[in-house]
């Protein structure tokens, strides 16, 4: 990971017509390393996505006394032990960086392994994040967290010595959801998830999964999982993220005569919230090339520069369209009109908090932006303009620099972003891409 550099941003892009590759699914490939840890055998994830947050979590589970090893050009082989498997030196400790999907994944895995107990933190970011609802649901597990009653990271895990299955309710957050079935893979007795019918949060860990039939199954929004089983090694191929795409989608639509084919993209139906409503208010988006790989739906996006209507969010989208709200802000900052997104309180456990971060970035550019705890109102124009560099200080949240960029490549007003190296966490082919469909920027080293 390159360190501690700023970005500049003063150049609009001119027409573009280009093919582009984005990185992989950083949800998918945290998750597969996860795992295949605690399969038995060895198994095999190419296409990986290498950035911070996942070397973090390879780095964590190589603490964990797991074998990991490079084969070639994003592809490696996990040597999986099985359920229960992890043990360490009580010293050690498990760093997760920015990353709160391998925080959050790695800790329930933890405190189901019998005889563990181990530290685990994470960045300056992270440990801002409020960690409650995780040890909630692992408490009843019977793990045990210290200090008592703190909710931030560091803290300590011991793991439970016999730990039984529990009944869950599912609410907005893929990351909880998937914390209970870890958990519960290596406890005793069967695990109860139900999931709210009409909002499903995202679903990789059920469908990497699903090749142990006697392990997890799923009927409607009922998901059992039975403790103790085998779990099979998996060979997995990593799509492209629909989350990194969402930005150039973005710069494409504001950009007059452009148009873009992003490859091989993940388009499961949890995670394309973003493209659904952007296509209800206008945008000119196809999926095409629609295929099935590893239980997801894989294809490509094609996009052309359109006319948008303001957009009405209800809080259905919310758990297919979390990641992208800081991008959607901007672009309802270009249309001119009022945009309503609700149901958006999550997005202040984020990296930052989000949408208030975003309204500080608005603010710049005179963009009014009304904010509660759970909407956000945006009073959009086609006619933005700037006193000055639009700013972004150190907050180690890549979706915000990545946002602030776009609004810069698209308007051509000048934006001066600190901490850019945190966009490696999760998009470190993102400055190439740029530059493969035309936009300009500068490199500051700190």
């Amino acid at each position: 990971m390159k360190k501690n550099f700023s970005v500049i941003v003063n150049k609009k892009i001119k027409k573009f017509n280009k093919t582009i590759e984005v990185d992989s699914d950083k949800s998918i490939s945290i998750r597969s390393f996860l795992i295949s840890s605690i399969s038995q055998g060895i198994s095999e994830v190419s296409n990986t996505l290498e950035s911070q947050d996942v070397f973090d979590t390879i780095s964590s589970l190589k603490k964990l006394n797991c074998k990991i090893k490079k084969i070639s050009k994003k592809k490696y082989l996990v040597y999986g032990k099985g359920l229960g498997s992890y043990y360490t030196n009580k010293s050690e400790v498990l760093n997760l960086g920015n990353s709160g999907t391998g925080f959050r994944l790695l800790s329930s895995i933890c405190s189901t392994t019998p005889n563990l107990e181990v530290k685990i933190t994470g960045d300056a970011s992270l440990k801002k994040r409020n960690m409650s609802k995780l040890i909630n649901i692992l408490s009843e597990f019977g793990a045990t967290f210290t200090p008592k009653n703190k909710n931030f990271p560091p803290f300590k895990i011991t793991s439970s010595e016999m730990p039984v299955g529990i009944n869950y309710k599912a609410g907005v957050s893929a990351q909880l959801k998937s914390a209970c079935i870890l958990a519960a893979l290596n406890s005793y007795g069967i695990t109860n998830i139900v999931e709210n019918r009409k909002i499903r949060s995202r679903d990789h860990t059920e469908n990497i999964l699903l090749a142990n039939s006697d392990v997890i199954k799923i009927k409607k929004n009922l998901i059992k999982v039975e403790g103790k089983r085998f779990l099979e090694p998996i060979n997995i191929k990593i799509p492209a993220d629909p989350s990194s795409s969402a930005f150039f989608t973005a710069i494409t639509l504001f950009s007059p005569g452009s148009k873009l084919k992003i490859k091989n993209v993940l388009l499961n139906p949890t995670r394309i919230g973003f493209y659904k409503l952007l296509k209800k208010h206008g945008a000119n988006i196809k999926f095409k090339n629609i295929k099935k790989i590893n239980n997801e739906v894989v294809g490509d996006i094609f996009v052309k520069a359109s006319k948008i209507q303001p957009i009405k969010a209800s809080a259905k989208y919310y758990p297919s369209t979390a990641d992208e709200y800081p991008i959607l802000f901007v672009i309802a900052s270009l249309i001119k009109g009022v945009s309503v997104f609700n149901g958006i309180s999550d997005l202040a456990n984020k990296e930052s908090s989000r949408a208030h971060e975003m309204r500080k970035i608005l603010k710049q550019i005179g963009i009014k932006c009304k904010l509660t705890k759970d909407t956000m109102k945006i009073f959009g124009t086609n006619k933005i303009k700037s006193n000055g560099i639009i700013k972004l200080g150190k907050l180690n949240d890549h979706r915000l620099c990545m946002s602030l960029f776009c609004l810069s490549t698209i308007t051509g007003l000048k934006s001066y972003i600190k901490s850019f190296e945190t966009v490696f966490t999760s998009c470190p082919s993102f400055l190439k891409n740029i530059k493969s469909i035309g936009g300009g920027f500068h490199v500051k080293k700190n």
